[in-house]
């Protein structure tokens, strides 16, 4: 690395002893020759001349090292032109930067380009005054347009030099020449020398120069003008807006320490802005102004602005002081506040949130707890008070067809209930009296002599629900094989229909099931009936069952009346029915 830096430094020496040629430079004929109207910005490029040319400068910063400028004073004496950016001219890009131009700046101007040695371009600039060039016109080389609106650009100086012959006007922006292009700029136009904008965009922002000829007789000269293009909104209508702080905004401070307040406030655009940002201190007496910044906002859009107000100790006087930030423009005015707050101890504040969290997590699982074991007694009570009757306009004649396989004669006295019993009595005692459902039992409501598969099918879409009492003897039984298959059939094709699995006894599936059968009885859940003597025993079965049938707002009025706890209306029906059971054994 280091011996690059020797090589690159050796290469920078051996071309400045070479230090072009200047004098072969001066020798050469004029290359381009310069009328300028003084006190007006002027730009000159190291390029030779070219009829028609594309760019007149470029803002690249390689050329600044590429290129070297000379200037021939009116007394002989050659002046090379040093970087500075508070001389004037300035070297900026490949070009020669004279703002404002001046009388005193007439004369030869040389240029060399370092990379081709060769390439030397030798400039005559003559300066005049607005008297002498005949100037009528407004020259103002700041030109600023309304966004969004029409207008045209006249080249500042067309009106000089009336006795000379002018020809037509080039147009450039940033140095690269302005054609009529409908894709990229579209509402741009040429009219009479003037450049016509239709519509002005954000982007029409930039350095603008217009070049033409001037024929004084046998001579021509170059005449060179520019006008920078400053797109501007309407002004604000409306007051500042104080982003930060929000209203009042308290910090928790501890005394002594160093806080800096920052505000943030958006201002909207100000051709002559009158904005500012001040700091009000405010005690229980008065409101005393501490600082006050100027603001000038120019973006389309407005602009945001930040000031620090800086505290460099906090006493307990600051305490009791509210520190105002207001920010103002020709409009009005609005203001945000702090507050400053003694910082709690880390302690209790730690303590306090530990406790804040620990008692919130409790009362997560307390309540996730409670609606888990109650969840089902929720949904009956949303069901019973807001839940829409579902059967309500479905064309449906039953709630619920029942499905059930004859037990074996040899098992009925060893079961306190067997499925048959629980099918034709329990069910439409419990859902029908008590519930006000309408229950589809085949011995009941299928009458005899028609074809058994038809009705049953048929019985099936008229009803909203198949309960299905799942006992060994019912996958023995080839009607209820075939009901449960049915039932499976229709609930695949219309699914209002919904079945609900009632295992009674525990039993073990056949393998020769259909596949789709199998697949029901796996994935569907099942209501268990637990088979015991107790009148408690089936009190969650019942709510369960009834938490499958459909939402139906003609209840009974003992279920009514126990809505939330369904126990004792059970545990009462449950009595009825067992005390029957026992007179009819003691009687046999």
């Amino acid at each position: 690395m280091l011996i690059f830096c020797w090589i690159a430094l050796l290469l920078t020496k051996r071309t400045e002893s070479r230090d072009f040629n200047i004098t072969g430079c001066l020798q050469k004929s004029t290359d381009v020759s310069y009328r300028a109207i003084s006190d007006q910005k002027f730009v000159v490029s190291c390029d030779l001349p070219l009829e028609d040319p594309t760019m007149i400068f470029n803002y690249s910063q390689l050329y600044e090292i590429q290129v070297q400028w000379f200037w021939k004073s009116s007394d002989g004496e050659v002046e090379k032109l040093h970087r500075n950016a508070t001389s004037n001219p300035t070297l900026w890009g490949n070009a020669l930067w004279f703002n404002p131009l001046k009388v005193q700046h007439s004369g030869t101007y040389l240029c060399i380009n370092r990379k081709e040695i060769s390439t030397c371009v030798n400039i005559f600039i003559v300066v005049e005054t607005k008297k002498i060039a005949n100037c009528s016109g407004n020259s103002a080389n700041d030109k600023y347009l309304f966004i969004s609106q029409g207008t045209s650009i006249s080249c500042p100086g067309k009106d000089c030099y009336p006795h000379f012959q002018h020809s037509s006007v080039k147009w450039y922006k940033n140095g690269r020449r302005i054609t009529l292009q409908k894709i990229t700029r579209p509402g741009l136009e040429f009219k009479e020398d003037k450049l016509v904008l239709r519509y002005v965009y954000d982007k029409d922002n930039g350095t603008y120069v217009c070049d033409y000829t001037l024929i004084d007789h046998s001579a021509q000269w170059k005449m060179r003008t520019i006008v920078d293009i400053i797109i501007i909104a309407k002004d604000t209508i409306s007051p500042p807006t104080v982003l930060y702080p929000s209203d009042v905004t308290i910090l928790e401070i501890e005394l002594g320490q160093y806080l800096e307040l920052e505000c943030k406030a958006k201002f909207g655009f100000e051709m002559n802005a009158s904005s500012s940002v001040q700091w009000y201190i405010e005690t229980n007496e008065n409101k005393e102004l501490v600082h006050q910044k100027s603001v000038h906002p120019k973006g389309l859009e407005g602009q945001t602005f930040s000031d620090v107000f800086t505290l460099k100790e906090i006493t307990e006087e600051d305490l009791r002081n509210h520190f105002i930030c207001l920010a103002q423009n020709s409009v009005g005015n609005s203001t945000g506040m702090f507050k400053l707050k003694r910082k709690t101890e880390r302690g209790i504040y730690f303590l306090l949130i530990l406790c804040c969290t620990i008692t919130t997590l409790l009362g997560i699982i307390l309540g996730s707890t409670l609606v888990y074991w109650r969840w089902i007694d929720l949904v009956l009570f949303y069901r019973y008070y807001l839940a829409k009757d579902e059967t309500v306009g479905d064309c449906k004649e039953y709630d619920a067809f029942v499905s059930y396989a004859k037990p074996d004669p040899s098992g009925i006295d060893k079961a306190p209930c067997n499925e048959e019993e629980f099918a034709l009595e329990f069910l439409p005692q419990v859902l029908e009296n008590g519930y006000g459902y309408k229950l589809c039992l085949k011995e009941r409501n299928i009458l005899p002599g028609g074809a058994y598969t038809d009705d049953i099918v048929n019985t099936l879409k008229r009803s909203r629900r198949a309960i299905m009492v799942l006992t060994p003897s019912y996958f023995k039984n080839r009607e209820s094989l075939f009901e449960l298959e049915a039932a499976v059939n229709t609930v695949l094709e219309d699914k209002t229909i919904k079945l609900i699995l009632i295992q009674f006894e525990s039993f073990q599936e056949p393998q020769s099931l259909p596949q789709k059968v199998k697949k029901v009885l796996k994935i569907l859940p099942r209501v268990v009936w637990e088979t015991s003597t107790s009148h408690t025993a089936n009190n969650q079965f019942w709510k369960k069952l009834w938490y499958h049938m459909p939402v139906k707002h003609t209840i009974g009025t003992k279920a009514k009346q126990s809505l939330f706890s369904t126990t004792s209306f059970l545990l009462e029906e449950e009595k009825t029915h067992w005390k029957k059971k026992d007179g009819e054994r003691s009687v046999t």
